[in-house]
């Protein structure tokens, strides 16, 4: 039995992948603002504190796996709220259960999306996020935007810098017995997108997901969340510092000729 933890796991993909890691009879740990085993707004670093010793707690032989799910799309119109839970609430997190993770050579997952290869990213606050880890000092520069003009830009930010920054520990984790990996999803049936318009609704399902061709209906979280739960396996092993890009193959389709 493996020791894990998945946070954002009280709905969606991180629901699902609750779900079939306790399927394969593992201990899992839910960690969610709401309907958690740990409750915590990851969103803050006192909430990120409770859940690193929460976790230091119920977990002293150590851990499997580190599953971060938890975010805000575009759609919540908080940019504070979109760096503070999507970058900080997930990199701050795994750093802090780094050594529960090196205890049993773990693995861990975060969550990007597959919008960091469209070139919709403000590549100054990506710049900014991996390179400035004052987290008040970014969330200043927030007052100073417009939301509507700069909400999809600072969310697709926030999921490149995360993937950056995995990339960026990679080498070094692995070689103090952590893996740690990226998965790219697409468009996905959540409560995130169950929000949309009819007019946002029109849009997103204008972008192909070329496995669901002829089909109107995005993907489903079970697509994504059994990729994760191969990730953190171990028939995994020798994946290590990967972006994988589980969107039925819209990302093959809009950048063809990308190979690296």
């Amino acid at each position: 039995m493996g020791i894990y933890a998945v946070t954002g796991g009280s709905s969606g993909i991180g629901a699902k992948t609750v779900e079939y890691l306790r399927a394969q009879g593992h201990l899992v740990y839910n960690i969610d603002i709401n309907g958690g085993d740990i409750t915590a707004n990851l969103a803050s670093e006192e909430g990120r504190t409770h859940v690193i010793e929460r976790l230091h707690a119920l977990c002293t032989e150590g851990m499997d796996g580190m599953i971060c799910c938890a975010g805000v799309s575009n759609n919540c119109g908080n940019l504070k709220l979109i760096v503070s839970l999507n970058y900080f609430g997930a990199v701050r997190l795994v750093e802090g259960v780094f050594d529960l993770l090196a205890k049993r050579k773990g693995a861990c997952v975060v969550v990007a999306s597959n919008t960091i290869s469209q070139g919709a990213a403000r590549m100054d606050v990506v710049d900014l996020l991996n390179n400035q880890m004052d987290e008040e000092r970014v969330l200043r520069l927030m007052d100073r935007l417009d939301v509507k003009r700069e909400a999809h830009a600072m969310y697709v930010a926030t999921k490149y810098a995360v993937a950056r920054w995995m990339r960026r520990v990679s080498a070094h984790w692995a070689a103090n017995g952590v893996r740690i990996n990226a998965i790219a999803p697409g468009n996905v049936e959540t409560a995130m997108t169950a929000k949309l318009s009819p007019q946002e609704r029109v849009a997103v399902m204008a972008l192909p997901i070329p496995t669901l061709y002829g089909e109107e209906k995005l993907m489903d979280p079970s697509d994504i969340a059994s990729s994760i739960v191969f990730l953190v396996s171990q028939q995994a092993h020798g994946l290590n510092g990967i972006v994988l890009f589980c969107d039925g193959g819209t990302d093959a389709l809009l950048n063809s000729e990308k190979v690296y």
